[in-house]
């Protein structure tokens, strides 16, 4: 049994995804569903997902939630509300009471959209987080490796909630650089409430060349950082369809950590979804 702990869905005509411009992502730019996806997890053999959000819009997250209610594949949502608001625990809680509200399992903000390089040092950010951790939640952190710094900080400031970065905090993958990236994972990693995914490697590669050689110091040194009860397999379905099908990123995730033992690989590949998340 395997748990795909990262993956998207959108709708166009429901709403624009506005960071969808350029030719380089032309191919999102339409829908997926999990009508989509479910076909492809199942012959993976996936059986549990986490549905992530998307965009920076108050609507979505109950349309998340509402989603996972009717659909057995959706077994956990990561969705968003402005960390900033003052009234953000009735908000949560407002969350938890719609339909689907049981899903509700974390929160995530764009953070590396943010042009404050401190925006999670914020003294507002940081009540809002403090409300995630009051509701039982856990935050999701998407961010670029210049940020990890100010990740480090946040989490040591909150003891109390789970930090889970995604993607690895996006590591130099195209250019091959690893030690500084690697250096502030290590950071990150060093606290007992941060968790990582392993996941969204493929599309910091070289979309059209990108071998498993060429992710492999980045797996590795998140197994030696975080370890396989701290790691966590993820899609990022359907962007890694940028770089690569959803089949080929699993076998991809398989190979780079067939170095473990049989119940280290199962944490990876469902215990530490599971158990983080509350699935």
């Amino acid at each position: 049994m395997t748990v795909d702990a990262h993956h998207h869905v959108w709708e166009l005509s429901v709403r624009d995804q506005d960071w969808i411009r350029g030719p380089e992502v032309l191919p999102l730019r339409r829908d997926f569903t999990l009508d989509d996806l479910a076909p492809e997890a199942r012959a993976a053999g996936v059986d549990r997902t986490v549905l992530i959000q998307t965009v920076t819009v108050p609507e979505e997250t109950p349309e998340l939630l509402a989603l996972a209610d009717g659909h057995a594949l959706v077994a956990g949502v990561v969705g968003w509300t402005d960390l900033t608001r003052p009234d953000v625990a009735d908000e949560l809680a407002r969350l938890r009471e719609l339909p689907g509200g049981r899903w509700l399992k974390g929160v995530r903000h764009q953070v590396q959209g943010e042009p404050d390089p401190g925006w999670l040092l914020r003294p507002d950010v940081r009540r809002g987080l403090a409300a995630v951790a009051d509701a039982g939640l856990v935050h999701d952190l998407v961010v670029l490796p210049r940020q990890l710094p100010a990740c480090v900080r946040t989490a040591a400031a909150l003891p109390g909630l789970t930090f889970v970065l995604d993607h690895l905090g996006k590591p130099p993958v195209a250019s091959g650089a690893v030690r500084s990236w690697a250096s502030d994972l290590r950071a990150l990693a060093a606290l007992p409430n941060t968790v990582a995914k392993l996941s969204g490697l493929v599309t910091e590669a070289d979309h059209a060349s990108w071998t498993v050689a060429d992710l492999r110091p980045y797996a590795d040194a998140a197994l030696e950082a975080f370890g396989p009860d701290r790691l966590m397999f993820g899609s990022d379905w359907p962007v890694c369809t940028l770089a690569a099908a959803y089949a080929d990123v699993l076998t991809t995730a398989e190979e780079l950590t067939a170095g473990l033992g049989a119940s280290e690989r199962a944490a990876v590949f469902e215990g530490t979804a599971a158990r983080v998340y509350g699935l």
